[in-house]
This record gives C-alpha cells, structure tokens and sequence, in this order.
C-alpha cells in the first residue's frame, strides 16, 4: 500500500493527525520523521502515548527515512509520513519523488517572517519558494487541515 500521506505538521502527532487524517484514512503506521525526535527516547514515549490500539509509529531522521520509504510504500500497510518541517519533506520528496507524490499542508503556525496564507497555514516567502520548487520537481502541494474539507492548491496560497 503506498503512502496514503505525506503532511507538514508543526506540531507533529496531536489528535488532528491521528483520529482527524490516522482514522479516516485506516493507517496503520505513521513515520514520524524529525532527527532531534530520532534521538529523543524520551520525546519518542510520550509521541508513543497518542497513537491509539492498532496504529504503530516509527521514528527516522531524513536519510533513515528516505532508505526506507520504498519499503513502507510497497507494504502492505497504510503509512502517513509526517514531518514538522518544509524542509525535511522536502529532503525526502529530493531523494524518492516517486514515493512523495502529494503533500498535505496541515497546521504551520506563525513564526517571525512568516506571513498567515489560512487560518492554519502560515509561510515565509522562502517557504514558499521552496513548496513552489518541490511543485515544480513534481509533487502536487495543498492544504488542507483535515479530510472533509476542501484542499487548498499551492497557487492559491501566494
């Protein structure tokens, strides 16, 4: 089954991830891939604590992650690829493009130099170059901050 998802969240596992996208999307695994979160057991546990019965999570740092989303995108389980930067997503879509086919814009908050594109989507213009560039190498970009409603293409956020 192929990666049913890959979304920046800045806040990475939280209920909107697990029960808004995890659930309706029946995943089975959600790759959580930050290198400080990687080397943190203790950030790993308590990540751990929110993924309810019958959803595992695993933790990578980018290369770790890029050697292996092959693998994950021909299991046969339901993986949501989360990253809590553009940057990191980027990286991944860089070394296997035809595994980040789509991304999912969830909850980047504000930050100095970013400027709010939706309610629940902010980015600096350098964010955005780099959204437009991965756009442009192939993967389709939205927003979108949770399943029933309507996604948001990288056009109509600046």
């Amino acid at each position: 089954m192929p990666v049913v998802l890959a979304r920046i969240d800045d806040r990475l596992v939280h209920g909107q991830v697990v029960i808004g996208w995890g659930r309706p999307l029946a995943v089975d695994l959600i790759v959580l891939v930050d290198a400080e979160v990687a080397a943190s057991d203790w950030e790993q546990e308590i990540y751990r604590m929110a993924i309810p019965e019958g959803m595992d999570i695993l933790f990578a740092d980018s290369a770790a992650a890029a050697d292996r989303l092959p693998a994950w995108d021909a299991s046969q389980s339901r993986v949501l690829l989360l990253t809590g930067t553009i940057e990191t997503m980027a990286e991944l879509h860089a070394a296997v493009p035809e595994v980040i086919r789509r991304v999912n814009l969830g909850g980047l908050h504000h930050h100095p130099g970013r400027s709010e594109r939706l309610p629940y989507v902010y980015l600096s213009d350098g964010e955005l170059d780099t959204l437009r560039e991965l756009e442009r190498t192939g993967a389709v970009i939205s927003a979108q901050n949770l399943p029933g409603t309507a996604p948001v293409g990288l056009q109509e956020l600046g």
